[in-house]
């Protein structure tokens, strides 16, 4: 789905946009050209023509003709991801229903069942952006619903995204940041179980550029200088492994490619070290070329010349050739040490393997070998499939688990008679207990993990081989919440915890009936929803359970007006003013004119977020709380993605006025060695030269090295970057970064 603009920027005559048009469509048909059977032509210059005739006064933001966007999403399924002639319908079709006087009746009639099924499932999917916060998660079930009818659904909106990510430049920034987020949130991780490895990187990288794009221009920037002295480095480390190659007779290629920017922001992150110091930029690559029965063979043999060459890192070998991946991918990966002491990854894999893991679930129809792949998806679906019919409408809730669930990396178990289950990362006992029978989880009361006894929120590895033991008289219990990851689990345990609560709380129902009674009105629909509104509860259910449990008396009934049969709550008492967080501490404020929203500089009542801290000059959106106004987060905080993929609506363009008479309180992390007078150093730099109020400070000298807290208070990002700049250039300092005060 694409956001449409009337006025047209692109200076295109007709003549010169029909032959645009038609080279594209002829580039389509190009990439077809080894799947086009009689007839199949025709079909399509039939859906071209459809979608052209319907979108033909449409244009994209960027004021290009409309119909270029459904062809180049269907080069896409073509050519980087390898779908055949029916997907390319589909794509030319994807936004006809939704956007133009087509109906799925006219799709039907033209194209038959199958085509108007996956136009219909894409019409659902496009809605999904841009209602409030549970409807939006509430679509995204249909989605997946649709999703598990037929694959090639999320495969074509996934080339949809992948576009409208390629040619997000002329929206305007709140829509960037808004669907940037998504596409890391929900998007990139479903490309990554579908086996598109490729469009995942791309996706993220996107979205990495106008979520962090400082950022992104500066690894991107270091990727280029550092590109020549990367291709020498590869060039010695393959040269000795070629030529082992060469004299073992396998037909291979081997190469070089750089790891993608954000996974190498991922690692800097993660491991929290300089660019410098991220030594697996770049992964080598070997492809075999071998017999089928010889695969795993040769991959073996390729993986003990490497080891020969170089040492590897034990606990870095991954093998996914015993245990391919539930997304299908089979490789054997390792990290050696090369030369000038550098870790590099290496990754064996054959044409077949290297096939799937590019193209990923498209590849695996064209494998299809006694549909041994293809159980594994259809595991997965079965899976997802249980999950949705079963699952409650807490939708935002939902759209987390399915993330964690479905979304996340596997580890695979193994049951007492060495059954193989596949479980996300993160699982625990009571994960596996659920996966094995709903009925198992609810009564697990412990595990053995490789034979020793562990509690049910152990954590599982993968290779475990674990055994549940159950008791009758266990039941499920709130905090289990708290470790369970996989949908399922949830979903179960919330089950039975509704039941419970549904039990208990049949007594509060009696209670209050019976105080009503005593009041002389009804038990009906009216009085109980002015009750529960009137605790801010839930449901009635909840009413209810917190009456039977007496953490309500209902002694505030007497307040409640009787007319009748109706009774009134009475009204609270409005506060309507809610003042900006300031900090204690800093200079005098002046009035709250910190930022401007949209173009006109309007005083707003606004909260600084207390996960992130912003301070003026960060990249920062705006939030609207229930409650509390508006809050300012920064767009690289950790919540960010989170909040602009699920309430897209309640998302604000925001950014900062000047004003520089109001400070802010910040915080740095300072390491180095331990020196003497470095202390004085550090605060004579901020207090005496830069005259920045400090708020604390400590500092922690152990075996040479120190490291220091230091809370103070700065006007805007730009003085920070300042001090930061200078306290990296004092002796003996290695390294500086920014963290939030207030909560570390």
């Amino acid at each position: 789905m694409e956001t449409v603009a009337q006025a047209p920027k692109y200076n295109l005559n007709d003549e010169q946009e029909k032959k645009l048009i038609l080279r594209e469509y002829r580039a389509l048909l190009k990439g077809l050209k080894s799947r086009i059977k009689p007839g199949d032509r025709k079909i399509i210059r039939q859906a071209f023509e459809m979608s052209a005739e319907a979108h033909k006064s449409m244009r994209r933001k960027s004021g290009e003709p409309y119909i270029l966007h459904p062809l180049a999403v269907a080069r896409i399924c073509v050519e980087e991801i390898g779908l055949g002639v029916r997907s390319s319908i589909c794509a030319l079709l994807h936004d006809t229903v939704e956007d133009t006087d087509i109906t799925l009746e006219d799709v039907q009639r033209e194209f038959g069942n199958e085509i108007a099924k996956i136009v219909d499932g894409l019409t659902k999917i496009s809605t999904v952006v841009d209602v409030n916060a549970s409807q939006q998660a509430e679509n995204f079930r249909k989605i997946l619903l649709t999703l598990t009818d037929d694959p090639r659904v999320i495969i074509i909106k996934l080339a949809d995204r992948l576009h409208n990510m390629r040619t997000m430049d002329s929206m305007k920034s709140d829509k960037q940041l808004k669907i940037s987020s998504e596409t890391v949130y929900v998007y990139a991780p479903l490309a990554h179980r579908m086996g598109l490895y490729n469009i995942k990187t791309e996706m993220e990288d996107l979205a990495m550029k106008y979520l962090e794009p400082e950022t992104y221009k500066d690894i991107a920037r270091k990727l280029a200088e550092t590109k020549k002295e990367r291709s020498r480095f590869i060039n010695e480390f393959i040269k000795p492994l070629k030529d082992k190659l060469d004299t073992g007779d396998f037909d291979f290629e081997i190469y070089g490619r750089p790891k993608s920017i954000h996974s190498i922001w991922n690692k800097i992150k993660k491991k929290g070290v300089a660019f410098e110091e991220v030594y697996d930029l770049f992964a080598i690559r070997i492809i075999l070329n071998s017999l089928p029965e010889k695969e795993k063979e040769d991959c073996w043999k390729v993986y003990s010349m490497i080891t020969d060459e170089y040492s590897p890192s034990p606990e870095r070998l991954r093998d996914w050739l015993s245990n391919p991946k539930s997304n299908g991918y089979e490789a054997l990966h390792t990290t050696v040490m090369g030369p000038s002491g550098k870790w590099v990854e290496v990754q064996i894999r054959t044409k077949r393997m290297n096939e799937i893991a590019e193209k990923g679930l498209a590849a695996h129809w064209k494998y299809k070998e006694g549909g041994g792949d293809e159980s594994r998806f259809d595991k997965w679906f079965g899976q997802i499939r249980e999950v949705l019919t079963s699952h409650d409408t807490d939708s935002v809730d939902f759209l987390q688990d399915f993330k964690m669930s479905f979304l996340a990396e596997e580890i695979y178990i193994y049951t007492p008679k060495g059954d193989v289950k596949m479980l996300p990362v993160g699982a625990t006992a009571l994960d596996f207990a659920f996966s094995v029978h709903s009925e198992v989880g609810s009564k697990c009361i412990g595990a053995k993990v490789n034979h020793k006894l562990v509690p049910i929120s152990h954590k599982l590895r993968s290779g475990d081989q674990v055994e549940i033991i159950t008791s009758n008289k266990q039941k499920a219990s709130e905090d289990w919440l708290n470790f369970v990851v996989t949908a399922k689990a949830r979903t179960k345990i919330k089950d039975a915890l509704k039941e419970e609560k549904r039990t208990i709380a049949e007594e509060g129902r009696y209670t209050l009936q019976r105080k009503l009674e005593g009041l002389g009105v009804a038990m009906n629909h009216h009085n109980i929803d002015e009750i529960v509104n009137f605790y801010k509860l839930a449901s009635p259910l909840e009413l209810y359970y917190q009456v039977s449990i007496k953490n309500i008396d209902l002694k505030e009934l007497k307040e409640f007006k009787v007319t009748g049969d109706r009774l009134d709550a009475p009204k609270p008492v409005r506060v309507t003013e809610i003042k900006p967080e300031y900090i204690p501490g800093g200079p005098p404020k002046k009035d709250a004119e910190l930022i401007i929203f949209g173009e006109s500089s309007d005083k707003i009542v606004y909260n600084l977020a207390a996960c992130c801290k912003p301070i003026p000059g960060d990249d920062v959106f705006g939030f609207v709380t229930t409650g509390k106004g508006l809050t300012i987060h920064r767009t690289n905080c950790p919540n960010a993605a989170k909040l602009m993929a699920n309430y897209g609506h309640r998302v604000v363009k925001t950014k900062w006025a000047k004003n520089k008479e109001i400070s802010f309180l910040t915080g740095l992390k300072i390491i180095g060695m331990d020196d003497v007078g470095i202390v004085n150093k550090i605060t004579n730099l901020i207090s005496g030269e830069l005259r920045i109020n400090i708020s604390a400070i400590t500092i922690e000298a152990k075996e040479g090295v120190f490291e220091g807290t230091i809370k103070l208070f700065v006007h805007d990002k730009e003085e920070l970057e300042q001090l930061v700049e200078d306290l990296k250039n004092l002796n003996g300092i290695h390294s500086v970064d920014r963290f939030d005060a207030e909560s570390s």
